[in-house]
């Protein structure tokens, strides 16, 4: 018999990634003219709601978004909060958008009480192993607000690392981590791979086009 034709290569999907400030580039009336060409959007977390839906307007890409620490994600004409329309919410669970597989985690360690947006490292375990579980078959990318443990850590405590998110990466090995959370007022914080993972590490901050 034949041997079979391989299955043609997969071409590298441009993902537009954003977190924790509303950038004057993107949140301007002449984005849609000038945006970059992507196939998809990630958006890491603290980001206002009608940011998001400022996003869903003009792109016609699906949007992903977690929820970050501070809670302005939803968005309100007058009749109580509602989430963002137009976007897709990926904390807890496993997404596929654009031919990829991301997995979603929002909100941050808890660092003081009764604050938005953090977990226990109970929740963490629990929460994550539900999402790992959902991600048994693989996935693509790993989508958090706060950072895995390693380089892209705050030097406070507010915007340490996430040991539970760490694990995940060792045990279901995502391609790339798109995070938030960490500001750029300690020093722009460069990609890196995660040893243990093999996993690309992305700080969303502002916004960036990355290949996958």
């Amino acid at each position: 018999m034949p041997a079979s034709t391989p299955p043609p290569p997969v071409p590298p999907r441009r993902v537009l990634v954003l977190a924790d400030m509303v950038h004057p580039f993107v949140y301007r009336e002449g984005f849609a003219r000038s945006a970059p060409a992507v196939d998809l959007v990630l958006a890491a977390g603290d980001l206002p709601g009608y940011y998001l839906e400022f996003l869903a307007s003009v792109l016609t890409v699906p949007i992903l978004y977690v929820h970050g620490n501070h809670g302005d994600e939803s968005v309100d004409e007058g009749d109580g909060p509602i989430p963002p329309r137009g976007v897709i919410a990926a904390h807890g669970r496993v997404v596929t958008a654009a031919g990829l597989r991301v997995a979603g985690w929002g909100g941050v360690p808890r660092y003081r009480p009764g604050g938005e947006g953090q977990y226990s490292p109970s929740q963490a375990r629990r929460g994550l192993g539900w999402l790992g579980w959902q991600a048994r078959r693989g996935v693509d990318v790993l989508l958090t607000h706060a950072p895995p443990l390693g380089p892209h850590t705050g030097s406070d405590y507010a915007h340490r690392g996430c040991p539970e998110i760490t694990r995940f990466m060792a045990c279901r090995r995502p391609r790339l981590v798109v995070h938030g959370h960490v500001h750029e007022y300690e020093g722009r914080k460069p990609d890196y791979v995660d040893e243990a993972s093999g996993a690309r590490v992305v700080n969303a901050y502002g916004y960036r086009v990355l290949e996958v």
